[in-house]
This record gives structure tokens, sequence and C-alpha cells, in this order.
């Protein structure tokens, strides 16, 4: 048996029929920048999160970038912040996150992690904001595997400091805290629509969620090379238009989003119970606040036994990843360009004991059956 992380063929099939007319439609009208698809998924993902704007990009690394530059020109009169201006984020997601605060201008300020949720420690945000926090702007969490974090505490933070909060959601469409739909908590959001995402498109896509009227007038202003009129520019701007024909997909999948992540769940649910007697394994935090949707299902797997067991599944012909097997404050790129608030050594241990399992929403119960075996198949021999 073969199983991948994801089989967006798969999904293909069983939405085929809504993908293949609307993308017909496409055809029809032949209106590919900025065509009616594009206004209508803003309008739906809108009323979904209940917030006042949606604006289409043309990535999740777009959104966050745009979404900053249009927060610098609102509290600071200036296209671009200073490179003493600070903006806290968690040190344990993918590079976008980090290299889009650089790309604003400012200074990633890496905060450790919570182990258990894999999430910011809004603790260690409160403590750097207490001591050290006279510089930052504003906090940027990120919505990791799907989990929320704690939006309480962090907009409670940023509340009494006066500061921004951006929330990072490329992993996290139509997940929630306390009710409350992710994106839709802060003073930005910014949502990827890359093809393996809940909500994925046929190729690059994002989307920035607002309620702040002059926050999306500048947006859409930054998409379109930096002017109203294109021939007469304000700023400093991009080519970040999302594409019509993106845009008529993900109006095609969009319907099924809330259903594909209660399968999701229900994937997360069976491994949960399945996985939890084995002693190397620790299974996803469950968080009663926040409603999860396992952009990603990932486990740690502790005493050095990840890698064996990674090897292991590949034999068996299931597909594993590792998300993410170096932190930012570990990277090149951030070398003299950032700043770690004391030692992060939550995010540099959970590196090498993060695992994440194939989460397909349309997986058969055999193929879930088989994972769990093989799992338990390779501790049986380990132990």
């Amino acid at each position: 048996m073969t199983i991948p992380m994801l089989d967006l063929g798969r999904e293909y099939e069983y939405m085929r029929n809504d993908i293949d007319q609307a993308i017909r439609k496409c055809l029809e009208h032949q209106k590919w920048i900025l065509g009616p698809e594009v206004g209508e998924l803003e309008k739906k993902i809108s009323n979904y999160l209940g917030v006042k704007h949606c604006v289409g990009v043309s990535s999740g690394t777009d959104a966050l970038v745009l979404g900053l530059r249009a927060l610098a020109l609102k509290i600071k009169g200036k296209e671009f912040f200073d490179r003493t201006d600070e903006i806290i984020t968690t040190p344990f997601t993918f590079t976008a996150t980090g290299d889009a605060i650089l790309r604003s201008g400012a200074i990633p300020v890496f905060v450790d992690i919570d182990p258990q949720t894999f999430n910011i420690d809004t603790g260690k945000i409160a403590e750097y904001l207490e001591n050290q926090g006279d510089k930052v702007v504003g906090i940027l969490p990120v919505h990791l595997y799907g989990l929320a974090c704690d939006m309480d505490k962090i907009m409670g933070l940023a509340e009494k400091n006066k500061i921004f909060v951006l929330e990072d959601v490329a992993q996290a469409s139509g997940g929630a805290w306390k009710n409350r739909k992710l994106g839709s908590i802060g003073n930005v959001g910014a949502f990827s629509f890359f093809p393996s995402k809940n909500l994925g498109g046929f190729g690059d896509g994002g989307m920035v969620a607002t309620d702040d009227d002059e926050i999306a007038d500048i947006v859409r202003i930054l998409l379109k090379h930096g002017g109203k009129d294109k021939y007469n520019v304000d700023y400093l701007g991009y080519n970040a238009r999302l594409d019509t024909i993106q845009a008529a997909v993900l109006v095609a999948k969009f319907k099924y989003l809330d259903q594909f992540n209660e399968k999701r769940r229900m994937i997360a649910e069976f491994y949960n119970e399945n996985l939890k007697e084995i002693g190397h394994i620790i299974t996803p935090e469950i968080t009663p606040d926040a409603y999860h949707v396992y952009h990603q299902y990932t486990i740690r797997v502790k005493n050095g036994k990840r890698d064996g067991l990674q090897n292991y599944l590949k034999e068996k012909g299931i597909a594993t990843m590792i998300y993410y097997p170096v932190c930012l404050h570990r990277m090149k790129l951030f070398e003299g360009r950032s700043k770690s608030f004391k030692t992060l050594i939550n995010a540099d241990n959970i590196t090498s004991e993060v695992l994440s399992l194939p989460i397909e929403p349309l997986m058969k119960n055999e193929e879930l059956q088989y994972i769990v075996s093989e799992i338990k198949n390779y501790f049986s021999t380990k132990d």
C-alpha cells in the first residue's frame, strides 16, 4: 500500500463537477485579471469570517507582506517600518513568517514556543513586552498545523501595550478560537491558498482579512503596483493580484472547507486513540477553546526514534514530513537581522521530534488502519 501525505487527485475527483464548471466559466468570459470570481471569493470568505474586508492576493507570503506594509502606512505614515521596530513572532514556522517581517522593514523578535501546542508561548511574549518591549510595534502569531494560538492572551497583551496583531492563518483556514474564526480576531489576518492547504487552489494564492477600512484600501493599492492609478503610483507596490482562475477554483472548493475540516478532525481522533498508548509518541494537544483543523497531524517522537520511524514508514509506502527541521533563528537569512528572547530551547528541541502523518480528508479506513498498524509494529520491536 502506498499512502501520500495528501492526494490532491482524489480531492479533484470528489469535486470534479464543481471545479470543471468554474474553470469553464472562466474560459467563456476570458476575464483573467481581477475577474468576477475574485470578488465572489472575497465576499464569500468575508461573510464566513465575519469581517468587513477580504482582499485576494497572489500568495500567503504576499498576504503577510502586504498586511504588514499596510499597517506601517496606517500606524507610522511610512511605507516601511524602521529597522528599530520589532515584531514578536515564533521561530518554529515556515520561513515566510519571518522574512515578511524583514520585507516590511521591521526586525523579527523570536520568542520560544509551548512544546505541547507548538504555538508561541504567550507567557514569554508578556515577559518580553514587560522587560524589553519599548520598541515592539506588533505581534505575529502563527496558528501552526491548524491549532489556534491563545488569542485572548495575545489580544490582551496587544491592547495593554497598544500594538497590532497580525494573524498568520496560512495553516488554519476554518479554524477558530472560542467560536471566532481565525483571521478575524487580530487587526489583520493573512491566509494562504497553496494547493496543500485546507482551502487550496491549483497554484499560489492568498488573502488579507480585516475590519479596518484603511488597511483594506492600502492593501488594494499595494497589490496593484502601489497606486489607484497604475500609471501614476503613490507607493512602492507589487504585482500581487489573485489570479481569476485560482479564485474560480477556490470558490468551487470553498463549500467543502468545513466538511473536509471535520474529516480531518475525525482522522486526528482516530490517530489519537490508536497512538496514545505508545510510550515514545506524544499526540497533538487538544485545547478546549480551539477548533483545531489539522492542516497537519503532527506527533512528537521521543527518545531519538523519530528518524528511524520515518525511514521505516517510508519503506512501508507511508509518506511523512518534518515540519520544520530548522528553526528560523538558526537560518542564515536571520543572522544579524533578528533578535531571540532568551533561549529558544523548546523550539530547538522540537525540530528533532516532530513528524507529520498523512491526514488526507478522503483517506479510507483501511489506509488509516495500515498506518497505525505499521507504527505499532515499529515500536513493538524497539521496546
